[in-house]
């Protein structure tokens, strides 16, 4: 046998390798985005997650004004780090509501007691089914829903300070 083929699994081997090593090093696309981007909301009618404050369907999401849509749960501990920005966008004037994903109604009252309640209303999604309609990853994320209940802007993760003024600017292209 030649020496070459002696070697030349190892060769096939170590080319494998250096390609998916380079492969993972760099991947094609480092953003993942909602495929219902642009595209009505989908259909779903939630339970209020609290008492006193109402449930969320996707009909009040095309209530001719927009809305931003935090999905979010009280054992999130990124959601409690935006918990002051959210307050800071409905100060300034966006009008917010939300999905309790997994969570228990009073968990969500000792949250909202503690860390504040920007939303104007709040619907349970104990199974995750609203949240994964709207095509989310995970909590925190926020959606921003023009007038006419058509999904426009996704913002993915915790919602930082440097998020504020991009978050106001889109809620009001969406007008």
């Amino acid at each position: 046998m030649s020496r070459i083929l002696r070697f030349l699994p190892l060769l096939i081997l170590a080319a494998f390798v250096g390609a998916v090593s380079w492969r993972l090093s760099s991947p094609a696309d480092e953003k993942i985005t909602s495929k219902m981007l642009g595209q009505p909301v989908p259909s779903f009618a939630l339970s209020p997650a609290v008492s006193g404050k109402p449930g969320l369907a996707s009909s009040d999401l095309a209530s001719g004004r927009p809305r931003m849509v935090n999905v979010f749960a009280s054992w999130c501990v990124p959601c409690i780090a935006e918990a002051p920005l959210l307050a800071e966008l409905n100060a300034k004037g966006a009008a917010i509501d939300a999905i309790a994903v997994r969570d228990k109604p009073e968990d969500v009252a000792e949250f909202l007691a503690v860390r504040g309640d920007p939303f104007q209303r709040i619907g349970a999604d104990p199974e995750s089914k609203a949240q994964l309609a709207l095509g989310s990853s995970g909590v925190p994320e926020t959606f921003i829903v023009d007038g006419r209940g058509i999904i426009r802007y996704q913002h993915m993760g915790p919602i930082e300070p440097a998020d504020v003024p991009k978050l106001l600017a889109q809620w009001e292209a969406a007008k």
